[in-house]
């Protein structure tokens, strides 16, 4: 039998009824999204400018700033904030 993950009660996802593993993707996704809406808002750039030194579309912007979490894998999310100059580190650790 699979041990299930742990919960993490800090979690908003898992607060919604999320699967732990999928809140966890939630989470991360949503955090990589926010630094990026955040960016483009303090730079000042319009979602057009934004799409330019993104390498995507307008629309796709749009997308973003729409806060569209379910159009963004982690990887897509990845790319776009190294296109807007931000690095992404990640810490793996044990379970509590």
């Amino acid at each position: 039998m699979a041990k299930r993950r742990q919960s993490q009660p800090d979690n908003v996802f898992e607060q919604l009824g999320f699967e732990p593993e999928e809140a966890i993707n939630l989470r991360l996704r949503s955090g990589m999204m926010n630094a990026l809406i955040a960016e483009i808002e303090n730079r000042g750039l319009t979602q057009a400018q934004a799409a330019r030194q993104l390498g995507v579309s307008q629309p796709r912007v749009s997308d973003l700033m729409r806060g569209k979490l379910h159009l963004f894998s982690i990887d897509t999310l990845v790319t776009l904030l190294s296109a807007a100059g931000l690095r992404v580190e990640m810490k793996v650790r044990r379970a509590a």
